[in-house]
């Protein structure tokens, strides 16, 4: 089946889609969209993988440990053996979270910079990017790519981008890539950093279930739904829907190592 869109971070692999999950994956497929379901601790990053292999093409996983759950501490061998599961394409969603540590100590912080940099260690081993979350600590973040950059894996991945213009071009420099989500089709915050991205390292994701974009707010989100960011992205770079899309799947095959054609 050749794919025409793409869904480069979605969770289908958690409860909330139990009830329908193949039915959500179908309707994704009738309108030509692949996605990658991304781990957020262990047993989701199981999920992802038996999921994946589920289907020959267009569904792929992703492994790693959420900065919210580094408390739980981080298996590196176990990691390591999923990791090398040909269905897995990135390493994440790993990274740093801030926004709920704030009453908390500093050592919140310094542990999940630690789990971060073994999750870095393991995409370096591996070959494969890191899918990173950041909320909260972009500048914290950019420090340490910057301090440990010979083990950033080419293509690597900011999802649901949250940063300045500037801290987008920071990360440029470094070979990022960049997600957005369905929250650039009811809020302008983010519209200086897409137009300062260029085209060719923008990918569109949906983070479902949640963020769900405009015009099915109060939804629960899906990858179909990834067709209204994709169509919000053309708009804000001023080229069109067809454009966009073809550039997403070239880039999203460069990124992952995929073929979205067969």
């Amino acid at each position: 089946m050749k794919f025409t869109h793409f869904d480069a971070h979605t969770h289908v692999q958690f409860p909330a889609y139990d009830v329908d999950r193949a039915e959500v994956i179908e309707r994704a497929f009738n309108e030509g969209i692949g996605m990658i379901n991304v781990g957020s601790d262990a047993a989701m990053s199981r999920h992802a993988i038996t999921l994946a292999h589920k289907y020959e093409n267009g569904v792929y996983a992703t492994v790693g440990l959420h900065p919210s759950d580094a408390n739980e501490g981080f298996d590196y061998e176990a990691y390591k053996t999923l990791a090398q599961d040909e269905k897995v394409v990135a390493i994440g969603e790993c990274g740093l979270d801030f926004l709920r540590i704030t009453e908390k100590t500093e050592i919140a912080q310094d542990a999940q910079k630690a789990i971060f940099l073994q999750q870095m260690k393991l995409s370096f081993e591996v070959k494969k990017p890191l899918m990173i979350h950041c909320r909260n600590a972009m500048p914290e973040l950019i420090i340490l790519l910057k301090e440990h950059k010979e083990m950033l894996v080419p293509n690597s991945v900011v999802h649901f981008f949250s940063g300045t213009a500037e801290e987008a071009k920071e990360l440029l420099t470094l070979g990022f890539y960049f997600t957005f989500g369905g929250v650039i089709t009811f809020v302008h915050d983010y519209d200086e950093a897409v137009n300062t991205i260029p085209v060719d390292r923008l990918l569109t994701e949906t983070d479902a279930p949640y963020v769900t974009p405009v015009p099915h707010r109060g939804k629960r989100n899906e990858p179909l739904f990834v067709l209204e960011t994709e169509k919000k992205l053309a708009e804000l770079k001023g080229i069109s829907e067809q454009e966009m899309a073809a550039q997403i799947i070239k880039n999203a095959e460069k990124v992952f190592s995929i073929d979205l054609s067969a």
